[in-house]
């Protein structure tokens, strides 16, 4: 049976919406070299599959398939470094895993089957709805950082009201800088 890990599931939602992995959000030749590296892999781990047979072919395939998968959503994600990004390359890893859990549902019969293929939907549909949560609590306190930088920015420009000419000028353009306006 396939079995859904919540501790495994919550840690790739926190990886994925943590901090940007190894490359910097918007690094064009970190994200082709992320993808060139996974092609290759896939590429290598695929011949790795020409010596089975059956269904243990068609599950190392779906393996090396799902790794080629969230390799490359995760690289993308981490190129654009948006809360969409990660949502999307978890749940292009959620469909990887997925795919290979029906694989892998294939060795069973009857009933059996039908409750593997169920709960390795569930299991997508629950990393999924983690993702999308994730995302949106990620945006939300993107805004509430947002709207607090902007309080903080009209108190400044305020106080710099008391002051006139010069001052006036250097306290704005320094209220500007420090609050990203």
């Amino acid at each position: 049976m396939i079995r859904f890990h919540p501790t495994l599931a919550a840690c790739a939602v926190a990886l994925a919406f943590g901090t940007v992995g190894a490359q910097a959000a918007g690094d064009k030749a970190g994200y082709e070299q992320s993808r060139a590296s996974a092609k290759a892999a896939y590429e290598t781990d695929r011949k790795g599959c020409d010596a089975l047979g059956g269904n243990a072919k068609d599950i190392c395939v779906a393996e090396a398939k799902a790794r080629r998968t969230k390799a490359e959503s995760m690289a993308e994600a981490d190129w654009k470094g948006t809360p969409k990004a990660r949502e999307s390359a978890l749940k292009a890893s959620a469909e990887a895993d997925y795919e290979v859990a029906k694989e892998r549902c294939d060795d069973k019969g009857g009933n059996e089957k039908d409750i593997c293929r169920q709960e390795a939907k569930a299991a997508m549909t629950k990393v999924m709805a983690d993702a999308k949560a994730t995302k949106k609590g990620t945006e939300a306190r993107m805004d509430a950082a947002d709207d607090k930088r902007d309080a903080d920015y009209k108190v400044a420009t305020e106080k710099c009201d008391a002051l006139s000419g010069d001052a006036k000028r250097a306290c704005v353009d320094g209220a500007k800088a420090r609050y990203g306006k």
